[in-house]
C-alpha cells in the first residue's frame, strides 16, 4: 500500500478481499496490483473496484476471501443512573496495574468520568478511529483512520470543546459499556468500579461496513455491520501498541457473526488462535446472543427416510437475508425450494461452478454450492434473498441413501434480520457466532448473577468439529455500565460477559508478567486458570454446551494464584501440562 492507493481502503467504490498469502506477495499483486494492506505475514487485505464484485464473486474469489459482515452482542436497557453496583471486589489486590486492556468496537467516550484519573487526566493511551480519515494521522503503515494520542486526549479533556481537538464519538455506546465494565475507574456517587480501575486502554474505533458488503450479503442498510478485515486490523494495532510499549494486554471483542466460519479455521478465529499462544497477550471473546433467536437449524437425513423437511417462517418487511447450509463430511445434499404458495421454485445440487440467479415474483435469489475451499471438506449452499414473498417456505434436503447426512443451517445474527424470519423447528445449539469458535481464545457466555440462570439467549456450543465452546460463563444479564454523555445504564448479552472475563485476565496478566510471577504468561495459561477456578454444578458434566467449564469465580482464581506463588515450579509444570 502507497499513499496513492490509500484512498482505496475507505472509498465505497473499492472491494476488499481478506487473502491467505503466506509472504507470497505475488498472489496479492494477481488480485490488487500494489493496492494491498498487509495484516501479518499469513493475511493481507486486496483492495480492488466494487465493479469486479459481482453476483459471481463467491465463484471468482473464493467463499473465504469475502469479509464477513460482525455486529454488536449485546443490548442495553436504559436505566436511571445510581443503580448499586453488582459486583462484589473486596479483597482483591490486583486492579491492571501495568496492563493494558484493549477493544476493538464502537469507540469509546473518552471525556467519561470512568476513563478519567483522579486528577482529570485519561486513563486511555490512544485511540485509533478508522472511521476518521485524516491526510497523515492514521497509525504508520496503515494508511486510513485517525490516531489519537495520549496527550491530545488530555488537552481535549482540558479544553471547552473536547470534541473538536479529538472528535472521536461512540455514537452507539458499546464499546463505552464494555470498556468501563473491565477497566473503568472508581466513581462511588454511582457505586460503580470496573473489574481493573488501574489498567490503561488502547481503543480502536471500527468503520463500518462498506454499502457494497451490506448489499452482497443482503443487510439492511443501517443495520451496525462491521468488516471482518477492519476487525483483524484493529486487533493487530492493539498487539503493535503493546509490543511497543512492552506491557501485557488483554483484548476483548464484543462483536460476532452467525456467517461464514463455525469450526474455529476461519481466517480471523485463526488469527487470534495465534496471537493467544504469544507471551503477554489474552484474547476473550463473547460467544454471542443467538441461542433462542430460532435462527439455526439442525438436520439428518436417515437412509430409510429418504430426505428432511426444513421449514422457514420470512417475516413481513423482510427486505433480504443470507442462509447458509454446511452439509458435514462425508455428507452431500441435494435441496429442494419451495415458496410460501407450495411452488417448487429450484433443485440445489451439491455442487456449482458459477452462481446461480434464481427469479421467483419478486424475489431475487442467489444460489452457491460449493466446498468450503482450503477450510475444510464440508459442503456449504449459501442462499442470499433479496425482496423475499413473506410466509413459510420449505427446504426438501435429500442425502446418500446409505449413511446418515448430518448439516447444519444458520440465519443472520440479530439485527441483520428481522424478528420474524426464523425458522419453525430451530435447534438452539451450535449457535456462537464467529469468531468464538476458535479453539484457543477465551470464549464467554453469560448468565444473571441474581438467580445463577444462564442468560435465555446465549449461544450454546459445541463448534461443528465438536470442539467445546464457550470455555467459561460470566455476569452478563442487567449489568451495570457507563455510556456516553457521563450516564450509566443496564446492559445484558454475552459481549458484556466478555468484558467482564477481559478484566479477570487483566488480573492474571498483572501477576504473571508486572509482578513477576509468570513472565512467560499467555492467552492459554489465563484460560487453563479461569477454568480450574471456574464454579461447577454437581448435576451437569463439563465441558457444558451451555456452561462451559463452569461459572467464572474471582475469588477461586485468585486463591490459585496466592497458592501458586508459593509454588511457581509446580505451577509451572501446571500450566505447561494443559498445553500439550
Amino acid at each position: 500500500m502507497n499513499n496513492d492507493d490509500k484512498y482505496k481502503i475507505t472509498s465505497n467504490d473499492f472491494a476488499d478481499l481478506l487473502i491467505e498469502y503466506n509472504d507470497n506477495f505475488d498472489l496479492l499483486s494477481k488480485y490488487g496490483g500494489s493496492s494491498y494492506n498487509i495484516i501479518d505475514r499469513r493475511y493481507a487485505i486486496v483492495h480492488f473496484p466494487v465493479s469486479n464484485m459481482t453476483s459471481n464473486s463467491i465463484y471468482k474469489y473464493g467463499f473465504t476471501s469475502i469479509p464477513t459482515c460482525y455486529g454488536l452482542v449485546s443490548a442495553k436497557t436504559f436505566d436511571s443512573s445510581g443503580i448499586n453496583h453488582v459486583r462484589n471486589q473486596q479483597n482483591v489486590e490486583l486492579k491492571g496495574q501495568g496492563v493494558l486492556v484493549g477493544f476493538v468496537d464502537t469507540g469509546i467516550d473518552y471525556t467519561h468520568p470512568a476513563f478519567l484519573n483522579t486528577d482529570n487526566s485519561t486513563r486511555i493511551y490512544s485511540i485509533w478511529d478508522q472511521s476518521l480519515n485524516s491526510d497523515n494521522k492514521y497509525p504508520e503503515n496503515y494508511f486510513y483512520g485517525t490516531e489519537f494520542t495520549r496527550e491530545q486526549i488530555n488537552q481535549a479533556i482540558n479544553s471547552e470543546d473536547p470534541f473538536h481537538i479529538v472528535p472521536s464519538i461512540d455514537e452507539i455506546g458499546h464499546g463505552t459499556m464494555l470498556a468501563g465494565i473491565t477497566a473503568g475507574s472508581n466513581i462511588p456517587e454511582q457505586d460503580f468500579t470496573g473489574i481493573v480501575p488501574e489498567a490503561e486502554f488502547v481503543i480502536v474505533k471500527l468503520k463500518r461496513a462498506k454499502p457494497y458488503l451490506l448489499n452482497f450479503y443482503s443487510i439492511r442498510p443501517d443495520a451496525i455491520a462491521f468488516q471482518e478485515n477492519d476487525i483483524m486490523m484493529g486487533v493487530k494495532y492493539l498487539l503493535e501498541v503493546s509490543a511497543r510499549l512492552q506491557r501485557p494486554i488483554a483484548i476483548c471483542i464484543g462483536v460476532g457473526s452467525s456467517n461464514g466460519d463455525h469450526s474455529g479455521r476461519s481466517m480471523m478465529s485463526s488469527y487470534l488462535s495465534y496471537i493467544s499462544d504469544r507471551t503477554g497477550t489474552t484474547v476473550v471473546i463473547a460467544a454471542g446472543n443467538e441461542g433462542n433467536r430460532g435462527h439455526h437449524y439442525y438436520g439428518e437425513v436417515l437412509p430409510s427416510e429418504e430426505y428432511d423437511i426444513v421449514e422457514l417462517t420470512v417475516g413481513n418487511n423482510e427486505s433480504g437475508f443470507t442462509m447458509e447450509l454446511l452439509g458435514i463430511p462425508p455428507s452431500q445434499l441435494w435441496v429442494n425450494m419451495f415458496a410460501p404458495t407450495g411452488e417448487f421454485v429450484a433443485r440445489i445440487p451439491p455442487n456449482l461452478n458459477k452462481t446461480r440467479q434464481l427469479f421467483y415474483s419478486n424475489t431475487i435469489i442467489w444460489v452457491d454450492s460449493r466446498g468450503m475451499e482450503a477450510l475444510s471438506n464440508d459442503q456449504i449452499i449459501l442462499l442470499r434473498f433479496r425482496n423475499p414473498i413473506p410466509g413459510n417456505w420449505r427446504f426438501v434436503v435429500y442425502g446418500q441413501s446409505d449413511i446418515i447426512a448430518r448439516y447444519h443451517i444458520w440465519l443472520p445474527i440479530t439485527g441483520f434480520i428481522t424478528d420474524g424470519t426464523v425458522f419453525i423447528e430451530p435447534n438452539n445449539y451450535t449457535t456462537v457466532t464467529s469468531p468464538g469458535n476458535a479453539n484457543r481464545p477465551i470464549v464467554v457466555t453469560a448468565y444473571d448473577h441474581i438467580n445463577n440462570q444462564l442468560y435465555i439467549n446465549a449461544s450454546r456450543g459445541y463448534t461443528i468439529l465438536n470442539d467445546p465452546v464457550p470455555d467459561i460463563a460470566a455476569p452478563g444479564v442487567n449489568i451495570l455500565c457507563p455510556i456516553p454523555n457521563n450516564s450509566y445504564t443496564r446492559g445484558t448479552g454475552t459481549s458484556l460477559a466478555a468484558a467482564h472475563t477481559t478484566g479477570v485476565a487483566a488480573m492474571l496478566l498483572e501477576w504473571g508478567i508486572v509482578e513477576n510471577n509468570l513472565t512467560i504468561m499467555n492467552g492459554l495459561q489465563v484460560k487453563k486458570i479461569l477454568i480450574e477456578g471456574a464454579t461447577r454444578s454437581p448435576e451437569l458434566t463439563y465441558p457444558n454446551p451451555d456452561w462451559g467449564y463452569g461459572k467464572l469465580n474471582i475469588s477461586a482464581t485468585y486463591d490459585i494464584l496466592k497458592e501458586a506463588s508459593t509454588n511457581i515450579l509446580e505451577f509451572c509444570s501446571f500450566t505447561h501440562s494443559y498445553l500439550q
